[in-house]
């Protein structure tokens, strides 16, 4: 069959991934090849000290993007479509969003970017002997506990993104287990909540005299292909606002962005590993077994199947480098210069290649939030050089670019040189690699090892989210597991380019993770010394 017709037939799959600053949606067959695709820019605002999204924008955001989507449809293949082989919906994990029995949210929605939970995280780090990182929901909701919130007498339901949007469509209360290992420690065992971390929360909150016990707040986990429900009339009218969508359509359990990315990537096998770079940057390795002990810049979260993973997220990456780009687009307008933002993307990184391998004593810190592995709470975007670096102009972007990878790095050598973890293979995936040859190079750097990025790498989780839609319809049913389908019916055929880093690089990189891990008590400074 061609486009047209598959869609016409409903042999497709839909994913939509709610990230930190595009909505994408992308159409593929039941084989991943992309048929459509749709999109929606928004940004996080700061509100009340709260790195926040609203509900509306929300609402808006997501119709908008379904639109982009039934546009692309429609110019394409002249039809305007009414029904999918299945739907899924993505969005960045973490975060808390509490709702009372009316569907109505009880507070603003804080986004994984909020590090405002620090005593909360310590308290249950210490309680479970597991990493609770900051930006987890139950880390925000015992916060909210510590605070003495009012809302808290009338929660129902505590959730995050993707499973909210879930709901919206479905009226279920579920999410993938990928999500919910952003929400509170997953047994990978039984692939739900760990039933003695679980005993341990209540007996933790049982002072407090809420009516309330963990598990009647949070939504049901379910592992990829699971019956996740199907979409309501009134899920279809929220989500075209044509009216032309159907109701009926199974609909995927709802994952995070960690778990999109390790689908998109084949990176759901032991001993495999993905990074996804962008506005924030993670690094997750599928383990065979379990850590020696507990590092607090290590997050254990799971993928779609419930296998365990170890993450090191870095909240901030690539937002000041792209600032730093809009910066020269500033300058080629004053210059009456006519620069496509893609082509100027291009140039700067291509041309950092040009830059020595340590970035020739030039530091830079993207730090527009907090961040986890380095123990700060907030971030001040710093430039840093001696009168002897070489400041030039591949420098500076190289800088910029070896600093979006700057935390997770460090994440990633308590992996490596610490826990001695097996790689078979990295995947790189995310705006970071969109520039050929570049942003991969200097990953490879990084972690010392081939990284391959694939020639879908730019559809990026929104079409890892469609493959495990398409995975609930055309691979769980016919008995393969997760890994098998995407190896056999997705990965098979498709392209991607290895790069091998010099030992070269590899030092330039390491000299630079040591000054970038020496000159961190200046942005610890910057942060208590700049407060306007």
């Amino acid at each position: 069959m061609d486009g047209r017709e598959l869609i016409q037939s409903g042999q497709t799959a839909l994913g939509i991934e709610l990230g930190s600053t595009r909505i994408k949606a992308v159409l593929i067959d039941l084989e991943g090849r992309v048929l459509a695709v749709g999109f929606h820019d928004w940004e996080n605002s700061f509100v009340n000290g709260i790195w926040t999204y609203s509900l509306e924008d929300i609402h808006t955001g997501i119709r908008s993007c379904y639109t982009s989507l039934r546009k692309n449809i429609e110019e394409q293949y002249g039809i305007t479509p009414e029904t999918y082989g299945a739907i899924g919906i993505s969005a960045m994990m973490h975060g808390y969003m509490p709702f009372d029995k009316d569907g109505n949210l009880l507070s603003m929605f804080q986004t994984w970017r909020n590090t405002n939970t620090q005593q909360a995280a310590d308290e249950m780090t210490e309680l479970f002997d597991f990493n609770i990182p900051l930006r987890w929901t139950s880390a925000h909701l015992y916060q909210c506990i510590l605070d003495g919130e009012e809302h808290l007498q009338k929660v129902d339901f505590v959730t995050l993104l993707s499973s909210y949007i879930h709901r919206k469509l479905t009226g279920r209360r579920v999410v993938g287990v990928g999500d919910a290992s952003g929400i509170f420690p997953i047994d990978s065992d039984t692939n739900d909540y760990d039933a003695v971390m679980v005993e341990k929360f209540d007996r933790l909150i049982a002072e407090h005299g809420y009516s309330w016990r963990t598990r009647d707040v949070l939504p049901e986990v379910l592992v990829a292909g699971d019956d996740a429900g199907c979409l309501t009339e009134e899920g279809a009218a929220f989500l075209d606002e044509s009216g032309h969508l159907k109701p009926g359509i199974p609909m995927a359990p709802p994952e995070g962005d960690a778990g999109t990315g390790m689908t998109a990537t084949n990176s759901v096998a032991p001993g495999t590993g993905n990074v996804s770079a962008g506005t924030s940057t993670f690094a997750m390795i599928v383990l065979e077994k379990k850590l020696s002990k507990l590092h607090r810049e290590i997050d254990m979260v799971t993928t779609p199947s419930g296998k365990p993973v170890a993450m090191s997220h870095a909240n901030n990456g690539t937002t000041d480098l792209n600032a730093w780009v809009g910066i020269f687009k500033e300058f080629c307008d004053l210059m009456g210069i006519q620069a496509d933002m893609g082509e100027l993307f291009g140039k700067l990184y291509t041309n950092s290649l040009n830059g020595d391998p340590d970035c020739g004593g030039v530091l830079a810190y993207g730090y527009y939030s907090g961040e986890n592995i380095t123990n700060l709470h907030e971030g001040r975007p710093l430039l840093v050089r001696t009168p002897e670096s070489r400041f030039t102009l591949a420098n500076l972007m190289r800088s910029h670019l070896y600093t979006s990878l700057g935390a997770v790095k460090l994440g990633m050598d308590i992996l490596m040189k610490e826990e001695k973890v097996k790689i078979t293979r990295i995947m790189g995936h995310g705006g970071f690699f969109k520039t050929k040859g570049v942003g991969q190079r200097y990953l490879a750097a990084a972690v010392g090892a081939p990284v391959t990025v694939m020639d879908t790498a730019s559809e990026g989780g929104p079409w890892g989210m469609a493959l495990l839609a398409a995975y609930m319809i055309a691979g769980k049913p016919q008995g393969m597991s997760l890994e098998a389908f995407l190896e056999e019916k997705i990965f098979s055929g498709l392209a991607g380019s290895t790069i091998e880093p010099t030992a070269e690089e590899i030092e330039g990189f390491e000299v630079f993770t040591r000054h970038y891990s020496d000159a961190l008590d200046v942005e610890r400074a910057a942060v208590d010394a700049v407060k306007w």
